[in-house]
């Protein structure tokens, strides 16, 4: 059996954050939130071995609180890292299921924290790399490699346009971007899609249509399809086995 107490957290101590989880589960405390928050999780990809001992708790507390489902999301979003933290990991398998099927339950309710839930869906569902990467097509930006001529570009998704942009020099070259049509989408994107359509989220699944469609290199002409581009460069290589 895992010992899930004495984990060290940012700090290097064993004892704060069981007192915190403990004050969070009798009542809501913002203060406490966000010292368990810097406590469990550095800025970037750094999560200490209290983050994850801390997720059973945590995932108890996330049908009824925002602040829960959000810290669980983070600490999963960094599940693939160098953390050496597998056996508490391994052992999580249960809870992380249940936190699943928390969130899954959550987004049929189209709440105001959506797109934190949606990404600790993703997390769940170890697409790491799609959990850390969605801001909701307000703007967001992708940088990529032209899979035939090796430019650098970046692909733009948002209300200033969705297009691929290369720049040589001081001359912008755009392309606009192909969205799938959902009867052609596969695998992770369409069920990213089709959870974002049960759940009237049309903004989300109109990005999601174009993150998963194709662009054309603006440099060469050549069309790739740019969810496999980004997940070619960005998915952990080291996802085998981490999670049950």
């Amino acid at each position: 059996m895992v010992d899930r107490a004495h984990r060290r957290d940012s700090s290097f101590e064993v004892d704060r954050v069981p007192a915190l989880l403990a004050r969070l589960e009798r009542r809501d405390d913002a203060d406490a939130w966000q010292e368990l928050g810097r406590r469990l999780v550095l800025e970037g990809d750094l999560v200490f071995p209290a983050g994850f001992a801390a997720l059973p708790q945590l995932v108890r507390l996330a049908p009824r609180s925002a602040q829960a489902r959000a810290l669980a999301g983070r600490i999963l979003e960094r599940a693939a890292g160098d953390h050496g933290c597998d056996d508490l990991l391994a052992g999580c398998a249960a809870t992380i299921a249940r936190f699943g099927e928390t969130l899954d339950r959550h987004l049929r309710s189209r709440p105001a924290d959506y797109l934190v839930s949606f990404r600790a869906l993703l997390a769940v569902a170890q697409e790491y790399h799609w959990a850390n990467a969605l801001e909701g097509f307000t703007d967001d930006i992708y940088d990529l490699e032209c899979p035939h001529c090796g430019a650098q570009m970046k692909i733009a998704i948002g209300r200033f346009g969705c297009y691929s942009q290369v720049w040589d020099g001081d001359e912008e070259r755009r392309r606009e971007l192909r969205p799938a049509a959902a009867e052609d989408l596969t695998g992770t994107g369409r069920w990213m899609h089709r959870m974002a359509l049960r759940d009237r989220q049309q903004a989300l699944a109109d990005g999601i249509a174009h993150l998963f469609g194709d662009a054309q290199c603006p440099t060469c002409a050549s069309t790739f399809n740019i969810a496999n581009e980004y997940t070619h460069a960005n998915r952990p290589a080291v996802l085998t086995d981490r999670v049950p």
